[in-house]
């Protein structure tokens, strides 16, 4: 490292990530549990109390990006402390709203309490948003000779997190008093406050190289504009119910500003990982998601908590995050990329095939999987750090922020219409009658699909019937599985592309800022 102070500032941020990553799978894991119970909430309340978390994290993190460097990182620093008090305030003051309270005042409170939760998880996914905003840039300043050796490292925090929060919900799994696990936010929340607010955080790379405002935003570009604040629009519009044209209006309008200010279409590389990050991310976090719920089944049957599987494959993370260096290193980070993709499919292939498979073949599969996304997410940003540095803090959380959204707008409504259109083709093909009689037809934002309606299946009687469905349901969950792999191929392919480019040009080096004059 670059002094004592560099080394204190890194773990500073390193604390606020795992400050982040516990808020997010401690928020989570009661979402599916004891808030369903105590506030007595469908499955689409569940929903939108687990979004409510996540969504602001995307459109703080981009939003924050475009004025972070004049407000400075330590009032954005400030700001996510405030954010996780707030948060952990509001919690609390929702399970006193039900607690010993019967009949008409427990459902009078149940209603009020989730309105504290609902408020409090967007505060909550702001401070998530603001966090990364900072301490992205602040660690590829302190560390600009070896970005995505201390990228990985510093998002070996958010795997730490969630370790921590998988052992304490293990640890609590029996104590009912839910606000305990909330808690525990307050104690890394207080450490990295105390860091980063006794030292002196530097300006970033782009202001000491003497790179203006509008250097910055022409490195995003018409195109970045485009899909970060369509994105970030097409969330809110879900959100808030805005018209279609309402969301293209607003799109429009930030495009044409940006196309006015700064006459450029952005980096032609900045845009090519940017159509690289949006199936990436949906590899990682879209189908991650899926495949930990294969791993929970057979550790449940067999008397486990199923929090272990969470423990398990994020150690993993937090190990070849922490020494990724020799790697990055080896490979390049073009390099890595291509071979995490490669591994990523073939992990993704191999749980395809496990359906009717012991545990120890799942968690052999999973792990491959497992190691093939967990280089993922810290080496695409250290990538766009590297070779687009001019665009300071505003590509490199830009990025993190369109990976964000276009998994929640993009790559989860898609990994639910592949899984729901190949279980009704499976259930078609077994059984047409029974087919016509559970099927119904939806739309979402790609186009119209057929699925299988809960309350039609709810209304089978037969037992062979729903035996015919769940068997469907199955088969059509791995089918769907399998066809993830195009996802990690895709970016492998692109990767290849992008290590034969830079291989043309005598391999690969990142960008220098240093003879940057300000314009």
């Amino acid at each position: 490292m670059n002094n004592r102070r560099d080394q204190i500032l890194f773990w500073g941020c390193f604390i606020a990530i795992i400050t982040t990553s516990y808020a997010f799978i401690s928020r989570m894991i009661l979402c599916g549990g004891q808030f369903v119970t105590d506030f007595g909430l469908d499955k689409v309340s569940v929903g939108e109390l687990q979004g409510a978390g996540i969504w602001p994290f995307g459109v703080s993190i981009i939003v924050f990006s475009l004025f972070i460097d004049r407000i400075g990182y330590k009032v954005a620093m400030v700001f996510s402390f405030v954010s996780y008090l707030i948060y952990t305030a509001l919690a609390f003051a929702a399970y006193s709203s039900i607690h010993g309270l019967s009949g008409d005042a427990l459902i009078a409170g149940q209603k009020h309490g989730y309105q504290l939760l609902y408020w409090g998880s967007i505060i909550l996914g702001l401070g998530n948003g603001s966090v990364e905003a900072y301490a992205n840039p602040i660690v590829t300043t302190m560390f600009n000779t070896d970005k995505t050796k201390w990228l990985n490292r510093l998002h070996a925090g958010w795997a730490g997190g969630l370790v921590i929060g998988g052992l304490c919900t293990i640890a609590l799994a029996n104590n009912s008093d839910w606000r305990i696990i909330l808690g525990l936010i307050l104690i890394p929340a207080f450490i990295f406050f105390g860091i980063l607010a006794s030292l002196k955080i530097p300006k970033s790379e782009r202001e000491q190289a003497g790179v203006s405002y509008l250097a910055m935003l022409k490195e995003l570009g018409v195109f970045g504009a485009l899909v970060g604040f369509g994105l970030v629009f097409a969330q809110l519009g879900q959100v808030f119910g805005w018209s279609s044209g309402l969301v293209w209006g607003l799109t429009g309008a930030v495009v044409v500003i940006f196309a006015v200010v700064t006459k450029s279409f952005g980096r032609f590389i900045l845009a090519f990982l940017i159509i690289i990050m949006m199936p990436q991310a949906t590899t990682e976090l879209g189908t991650n998601g899926w495949i930990t719920s294969l791993m929970e089944d057979p550790m449940k049957a067999a008397g486990y908590n199923s929090a272990w599987v969470l423990v398990y494959t994020s150690a993993i993370m937090l190990i070849l995050r922490l020494n990724a260096g020799p790697l990055i290193h080896k490979f390049s980070p073009v390099g890595l990329l291509v071979t995490c993709s490669a591994l990523a499919a073939l992990g993704i292939i191999a749980l395809a095939h496990t359906a009717h498979a012991g545990t120890g073949t799942i968690f052999a599969a999973a792990t491959l999987f497992g190691v093939g996304i967990t280089f993922f997410w810290p080496t695409i940003l250290g990538l766009t750090s590297e070779q687009c540095p001019k665009g300071g803090a505003l590509t490199l959380n830009a990025m993190g922020g369109i990976g964000m959204l276009a998994v929640g707008i993009l790559g989860a409504p898609f990994l639910g219409y592949m899984q729901e259109s190949s279980t009704t083709q499976e259930l078609r093909a077994a059984n047409p009658a029974l087919y016509q009689q559970v099927m119904v037809k939806k739309d979402y934002l790609l186009g119209a699909y057929e699925a299988v309606d809960p309350e039609k299946k709810a209304a089978i009687t037969d037992a062979q019937s729903q035996a015919e469905i769940k068997s469907a349901e199955t088969t059509g969950k791995f089918s769907a599985l399998g066809k993830m792999a195009m996802f990690p191929l895709f970016t492998f392919t692109c990767y290849l592309v992008l290590l034969l480019y830079f291989k043309s040009k005598g391999g690969y080096k990142p960008v220098q800022m240093a003879a940057e004059k300000r314009e």
